[in-house]
């Protein structure tokens, strides 16, 4: 089912999202069949049970073409719970970046250009993945969304962060 997207000054937000300790239960899969749902409904490349409202530990996501991200490399879709990521460079790289709770907007925020991420999927099999590029870049911002940080928090200058249409005046970027 689509559900609403939160918005960015919803408290739950904000929340440090809860560990998920029971696997493979009905309720987990309704809430990553919502998730899915939503996130197709909307193109998002990914979503966190805290942006519909679940504090739990779990994101989704993965794109194959993506229109709010046009020019980003596929990424394979993912189910991700209880995620612990671990950069494996100092290096960082501005990009930019939308979200779903905070809709038509976009802001150059630094993000660590290669990490590996484990955890485990929803029948508890484990994940553990090395990734660089928009990869990493997606699996940051959601996994950001388990700790209650939006991407405007890690924005290094304001005056990269604004509305997508005045940013991007002359490019076809969908709206979030």
């Amino acid at each position: 089912m689509i559900k609403s997207v939160l918005k960015m000054g919803d408290p739950c937000l904000l929340q440090l999202a809860q560990r998920v300790e029971q696997l493979d239960t009905p309720a987990l899969k309704e809430l990553l069949q919502d998730m899915q749902d939503t996130m197709a409904a909307l193109n998002g490349a990914g979503l966190a049970a805290p942006q519909i409202g679940v504090s739990l530990q779990v994101v989704i996501f993965g794109v194959e073409h993506s229109q709010r991200y046009p020019d980003a490399e596929s990424v394979p879709f993912t189910v991700l719970l209880n995620p612990v990521l671990t950069p494996l460079t100092e290096q960082m790289e501005e990009d930019w970046e939308g979200c779903l709770s905070i809709p038509g907007m976009r802001g150059l925020v630094p993000r660590y250009t290669r990490l590996r991420y484990q955890g485990v999927d929803a029948y508890g099999a484990p994940v553990d993945r090395i990734v660089t590029g928009f990869h990493a870049r997606v699996v940051q911002h959601e996994c950001d969304h388990l700790n209650g940080i939006l991407y405007p928090m890690r924005i290094n200058d304001l005056r990269k962060f604004g509305y997508t249409d005045t940013l991007f005046p002359d490019q076809l970027i969908a709206e979030d």
